[in-house]
This record gives C-alpha cells, structure tokens and sequence, in this order.
C-alpha cells in the first residue's frame, strides 16, 4: 500500500507540478460560508490524511468523503489525474491536515465503501465545502439523499465559475452544450441547453435538445424522481423553450443521456 501522503508531500508535489498553489493569499476570511441548515451533526475526528480534494481519513480511522461536491480526481487505477488534482488536494491539506473537524450529515451517513459522506466544519466554523466550492476546487455533485444545501452550494459554484476560479479557468470541466456531448459518454457532466421539446412518456419525462431523439441529447426524468421535481415546484412539462443546466452522468441511449434522479440537479436559467 503506498503512503498516505503527508501535508508537506502534496504541498512539495503542488510546488513541482507548477507552482500555480496559493494557500494563503486570497482565501475568504474565515468562516466564509454558512453550513446549510437542516444537516445532522454527527462525529469529530481529526484529519490524519488527504486522499484527494474530496476524500480523506481521520485518525480513527474513518474515510471521509465530502458531501454534495466533487473535487478533481488523482490517478487512479491507470486513469489518469484530471487537471487542479494536486492544488485542489494541497487545498484541502491546508485547510484541514492535522485540525480537529465536525462530521455533519444529510439523510445517507455512509456510501457503499462505507466512506462517511458528511459536510465538514472546522473548530472556528469554516465549512470545508464551501471554502472549496467558492476558491473554485470543486463542483457541485449531489445525490437524492445527499442534496441538502444544494441552492447554496450551486450559488457559490456559479460565483466561482463566473470569476473563472480554479478549475473553472481549465477547459477540460467547461460547461458541454448538448451538441457535444457525444464526445462525453461515460463520464460525469453539467450540460446546459435550451430544451426543445418536454415530453411525458408513459410517466417518464423526457427534455429532449433536438428533435431527432435517437441521436440528440437528453435528460430523462423517470416517474419517482418526477414526484420530487413537482414537490419542488418544478414542472417539467413546462420547460419546452426553457433555457437549463443539468448534470449527471452522460451515457448513450438513443443519444447521450443523463438520468436527473433529484432536483438538485437541474437549474432552470434565465433568458
């Protein structure tokens, strides 16, 4: 098993990689952003090691993996690491590496690693999702269970992306148009796009980008996840002509598709 590595490693690696990492100057001061209400507290622990700007381990042993954002990831099982992977990882060190945190929670505690998936806070409050979402070294990445303080996490997001943070200067996670995302199968994406059609298909919704739906791109929309768009005041079917912006994971049927399983996921923008 390699290494953990250590706060001075991934600092040393951030400086070889290009020196781009500024660990002081220009953070928010602290505490920055609020933690979204309504998350249960849960554990405290102090942070032994970083895995990635996402995912670390406290001394007890636990795995950590951050709720509701997704940092870039490191090389992993011959993939290589996505861009930011160190500065993101360095950031998350610095901020965190040796300092006692608070577990806070969504509905689902543990994934099927059994990595807890909590918001963290440091002991003066700093929320450790939101310091990364807003030095733009995340993004957002929620799940049904997982998606309280989405709105905030999106907003903070949408600031750093507007000011070209981190790594929303970096090509590889712009935002795909529809038209594009053949080129994006079998990875996770934010696609943004006015919608052609809505359609309702035997329950099942479907916001089609193109009117060829065996080739143009989609979301669907299946009849569960549909109750919990209206119940946040969403009407679908609504949406033909409406500009989005939606993110999941793009896989091909009848054209790149993304399944939108909770709310969270889909913005409806402004024209």
């Amino acid at each position: 098993m390699a290494p953990r590595p250590t706060r001075r490693a991934l600092l040393r690696t951030a400086l070889a990689a290009g020196g781009a990492v500024m660990l002081s100057a220009a953070k928010p001061a602290r505490p920055g952003p609020a933690l979204p209400a309504a998350l249960t507290r849960g554990e405290t622990g102090r942070v032994a090691a970083i895995l990635a700007g996402d995912t670390l381990d406290l001394e007890d042993g636990l795995r950590v993996r951050l709720a509701g954002v997704q940092g870039p990831a490191p090389d992993h099982d011959g993939r290589p690491a996505w861009p930011l992977s160190v500065e993101a990882a360095a950031e998350t060190g610095a901020l965190c590496l040796g300092q006692a945190v608070t577990l806070f929670y969504a509905d689902d505690r543990r994934d099927r690693w059994q990595r807890a998936l909590a918001h963290l806070t440091l002991d003066d409050g700093t929320w450790v999702q939101g310091h990364l979402l807003q030095r733009g070294l995340a993004r957002v990445y929620t799940w049904p269970r997982t998606a309280i303080g989405a709105r905030t996490m999106l907003d903070l997001e949408r600031t750093a992306r507007a000011n070209r943070r981190g790594i929303w200067a970096d090509r590889f996670y712009r935002i795909r148009n529809p038209g594009e995302t053949w080129g994006d199968l079998d990875s996770w994406q934010i696609v943004e796009g006015r919608v052609a059609d809505a359609a309702l298909v035997r329950g099942t919704a479907y916001l089609n980008f193109g009117l060829d739906w065996r080739n143009d791109f989609t979301f669907r929309i299946e009849s569960d996840a549909r109750r919990a768009f209206k119940s946040a005041g969403m009407d679908l079917q609504d949406l033909t002509g409406r500009r989005v912006r939606g993110r999941g994971w793009v896989y091909p049927m009848n054209g790149p598709m993304i399944d939108l399983t909770h709310p969270a996921q889909l913005e409806v923008l402004e024209d």
